[in-house]
């Protein structure tokens, strides 16, 4: 669904005398609920059909067998602070701001991750050396999601 038809429902919501607005599209499914004043949005992304979908079903399987994987990783996790899009570099073709083996320290960017087209610089959280980048350039994070290995 389009952010600024987002906005305009939350603002109708919000202006009205409607508290609970619930509407549905291919897309996914809104839902706002206006409480005290204050208007909360939920948003469901997948569409409808996508549970009785027999190939959505293995993505599904897949994930269990990521997760100990990556509870093997030995080291201190650098996690993806939001959702958005991940970038090694500050410009397409530029030198990416970490690589395998570098050292940095605590503060000093190590990539950027886009959401809703700010461009978030994301700090080391701690000292140490890069032994492993776990998030591909370009690619969709997730909020808590790894991305380096910090030893």
């Amino acid at each position: 669904m389009d952010l600024r038809k987002l906005k305009t429902l939350i603002d109708l919501v919000s202006e009205s005398n409607v508290s609970e607005l619930e509407i549905t599209e291919a897309e996914g499914k809104v839902r706002i609920v206006k409480s005290e004043g204050a208007v909360v949005q939920h948003y469901v992304a997948a569409p409808m059909q996508a549970p009785m979908a027999a190939p959505m079903a293995a993505p599904v399987a897949a994930a269990p067998v990521a997760a100990p994987a990556e509870a093997a990783v030995s080291g201190h996790v650098v996690k993806s602070p939001m959702v958005g899009t991940f970038y090694r570099a500050s410009s397409p073709g530029g030198k990416p701001f970490v690589e395998v083996g570098n050292q940095v320290k605590e503060g000093e960017t190590i990539c950027i991750i886009e959401a809703m087209k700010i461009l978030n610089e994301i700090e080391a959280d701690k000292s140490g050396t890069i032994t492993r980048i776990l998030g591909e350039n370009g690619q969709a994070v997730e909020y808590g999601q790894p991305l380096f290995v910090i030893e």
